[in-house]
């Protein structure tokens, strides 16, 4: 598809984002009507909503619009996946100037559909809107099917801290990017596409997780979410969060301990959960701490100690992963 957004116009570039779309068969009524129609067998929907904006979230010469829109998904989707749901649908609210090529908004939606795929969910439909720069909003759906939601207010004290996917990954592929450089890819993909281990978070219900959460804003950040709404103390094991050998690389390339971005570093969502001890875990969980009662020390320790170098992601800080 040639010419600018513009040329094309509201309904032409609707038909163009459209046409690219599959569907689920949880979705009863799809794009083209005034709202879609998404079964929902459980009678609850668990809902989550992001907004990416260029420069603040995501960089044209650094990813393509097919890499935002795996990221813009996937980082929605594990938010459904954390709370124990499987995700269903997906809902595009998208600004656009005028002047933008139609392959950008065409490749972003081939993006967000194919992440749809990997987690059994469908893009249902949206709204455009043009505007002086992009902004990318998501809205994503997901299905209980009769389990509780897992929150992020049951751990309780003599639970063991759990971990399925990427830790540091992303961030260690910014700090590649933002110095110039394109490799080693892995890190690089990670940054630009996450991973997120959908079919984790329902099985960790399934497991009797007591409380989850994705990693999106640091392991240190998330798991305070979780203990402070929890009342809990959280101490994590440095020794058992394995760092690979190409991190430790790029860590002393840059001159980063690549434990900072394991720690702190997001964007990676990986999922984190705390269990009762008796659960036996599949090989994918790696424990790497525990729920303890609460104390006069932070609410999530490393190694019994508060950690105290920056990091996290804060949209209103100036503190980036």
């Amino acid at each position: 598809m040639k010419g600018t957004v513009g040329e094309l116009g509201e309904f032409g570039l609707i038909r163009e984002l459209t046409s690219r779309l599959t569907t689920t068969p949880a979705v009863r009524v799809g794009p083209g009507d005034d709202a879609a129609v998404v079964a929902a067998p459980d009678r609850r929907v668990v809902a989550s909503t992001d907004i990416l904006v260029e420069g603040r979230h995501f960089r044209r010469d650094w990813s393509t619009a097919y890499d935002v829109g795996r990221k813009a998904a996937a980082q929605n989707l594990a938010d459904i996946a954390a709370m124990g749901a499987v995700p269903t649908a997906l809902l595009l609210g998208l600004v656009v100037p005028a002047e933008l090529p139609v392959t950008w908004p065409s490749e972003l939606m081939d993006g967000l559909r194919d992440e749809c795929q990997v987690a059994g969910a469908a893009v249902v439909g949206g709204d455009v809107v043009r505007g002086d720069s992009i902004m990318v909003s998501i809205t994503a759906l997901g299905d209980l099917r009769n389990q509780e939601p897992v929150t992020r207010a049951g751990a309780r004290p003599g639970d063991r801290v759990a971990v399925t996917g990427w830790l540091g990954w992303s961030a260690a592929g910014y700090a590649v990017l933002s110095r110039g450089f394109r490799s080693p890819r892995a890190f690089v993909e990670a940054h630009r596409r996450p991973e997120p281990p959908y079919h984790a978070g329902p099985a960790a219900a399934g497991l009797g997780a007591t409380a989850m959460c994705d990693v999106s804003d640091g392991l240190i950040a998330d798991l305070g979410h979780i203990a402070e709404a929890s009342k809990v103390r959280i101490d994590i094991r440095s020794g058992a969060i394995d760092i690979p050998s190409q991190m430790n690389d790029i860590g002393q390339a840059v001159g980063v301990d690549p434990m900072q971005w394991v720690l702190t570093g997001g964007e990676d969502h990986a999922i984190v959960a705390t269990f009762p001890p008796d659960v036996k875990l599949p090989a994918r969980w790696k424990v790497i701490g525990e729920v303890l009662n609460p104390s006069a020390l932070p609410q999530v320790t490393v190694d019994g100690a508060p950690w105290t170098s920056k990091g996290g992601w804060d949209h209103f800080g100036d503190i980036e992963s």
